[in-house]
């Protein structure tokens, strides 16, 4: 258009199409401009971001955007939710054209890697009319806030298939019960089909007629899970720490055992106690433990075993699976710590569950180029060899090791747990 102006100047000719342009793009300007932001327009247009009760940290949690278009025209829209800084995400953006007087939803999921408050800020909806001059935002839903909790999705997967007994499909052995186990009952007539070996000779030759000892299965066994906060278990493993990993697992594990219908408790510690649940088999514990898990705040501090072995010795009395989520990179640190183990394990069942390094397996498992990179790997191999000899160090003090990455963390601490069941160790 402005050319069409300069070019009037040599040719007059052109000078009235050229204001013949100018008035019609003001008045599509005017046009446009009255259109999104006429009275009442404030109302045209109504979004809301509807968030469930809590997040699973580690899993995919969806969340739901509603926007309903009440303009009596077709327009444009682009959606931008300002996530919780947690995700660090600024290029979120959802774009839809919207009929007239529409109504529409859209999902998308968003994974948090750590427990806490995550705070939104406001959903934004940018509306451009027909013409496309002009641009107008609508805010909804400013400042909401929601609570990450330990993984209670991946808790009701395995629950789930524990009720329906298909744990086999994520890799839960089925473990064959061995002997008897159980605890005696009463002295009953013996029934044809009994079993012999339960006979009470004794009580037959009181009666008369042969009588048996009725037995039933073991429960409310007392098994805690103990979580190491301080530094080792800051490790980061595919953007969650091992903190968390070891932490969504006791959930897990916390609700099998209740479903086996032991008693079920949690102890955390770093340099000193954190926070001491003891074993309970109560409809509401479960929740009592996703919440002190939640709550729970880590430091960079060394971990205690010395308050940590104390704090066993005077609150747990009765003989426990203890089920210890720590970690050792040296072994140095494992024989500092394997003393005070040795005494828990001589009171409890401890099983001690630390974790493998996955860079450093990887960096064995990739080729050597040049011999910087084969005295990397020969130092590797080193790091390896040293989680080998910590397992047989803690093995030799009758003390139970499951040395695993990360991802198999659950299914493997979840195998030890039922093969102590079966083997009738609690």
């Amino acid at each position: 258009m402005s050319l069409l102006f300069v070019c009037a100047f040599i040719w007059p000719v052109l000078y009235l199409p050229a204001v013949v342009l100018l008035v019609a793009w003001v008045s599509l300007v005017l046009v446009d401009l009255l259109m999104l932001f006429s009275k009442g327009s404030q109302n045209y247009m109504s979004a809301a971001r509807v968030l469930p009760e809590r997040f699973s940290n580690g899993d995919h949690n969806e969340v739901v955007l509603h926007l309903e278009s009440f303009f009596p025209y077709a327009v444009k829209s682009e959606v931008i939710d300002e996530l919780p800084v947690q995700f660090q995400k600024r290029d979120f953006s959802i774009k839809h054209l919207l009929a007239p007087r529409q109504r529409m939803s859209h999902r998308y999921t968003l994974k948090p890697l750590s427990r806490g408050e995550y705070h939104f800020g406001a959903l934004n909806v940018f509306i451009t009319g027909r013409v496309g001059f002009f641009c107008r935002r609508y805010r909804f839903n400013k400042g909401a806030m929601i609570k990450v909790y330990p993984s209670f999705i991946q808790m009701r997967r395995y629950e789930i298939m524990a009720i329906s007994n298909r744990l086999s499909e994520i890799g839960v052995k089925k473990i064959r019960r061995m002997g008897h186990h159980t605890e005696f009952d009463q002295i009953r007539d013996y029934i044809k089909g009994d079993d012999v070996r339960t006979l009470n000779w004794k009580a037959t030759a009181r009666k008369g007629h042969l009588m048996v000892n009725q037995y039933q299965d073991e429960k409310s066994q007392q098994v805690f899970c103990m979580v190491d906060m301080g530094r080792t278990m800051k490790m980061p493993f595919d953007g969650m720490t091992l903190l968390d990993y070891a932490i969504n697992t006791s959930l897990v594990i916390s609700n099998i055992a209740l479903l086996k219908h032991d008693k079920t408790g949690l102890v955390t510690f770093s340099n000193k106690v954190n926070a001491m649940l003891p074993a309970r088999n109560e409809g509401r514990h479960l929740q009592t433990i996703m919440e002190v898990l939640y709550n729970q705040q880590t430091d960079f501090g060394e971990h205690n075993l010395e308050g940590l072995y104390s704090m066993v010795r005077h609150r747990i009395h009765q003989r426990s699976l203890l089920i210890l989520f720590t970690n050792f990179e040296s072994l140095e640190s494992a024989r500092r710590a394997i003393p005070y183990l040795g005494s828990l394990a001589g009171n409890h069942l401890l099983m001690v569950v630390f974790f493998e390094n996955e860079e450093i397996l990887r960096m064995i498992k990739n080729e050597s180029g040049d011999s910087e990179a084969i005295y990397r790997q020969a130092i590797a191999e080193k790091f390896v060899y040293d989680k080998k000899q910590i397992v047989k160090e803690m093995e030799r003090r009758g003390i139970y090791v499951v040395l695993t990455s990360p991802e198999h963390l659950t299914v493997d601490t979840m195998n030890r747990y039922l093969e102590f069941k079966a083997r009738g160790l609690i």
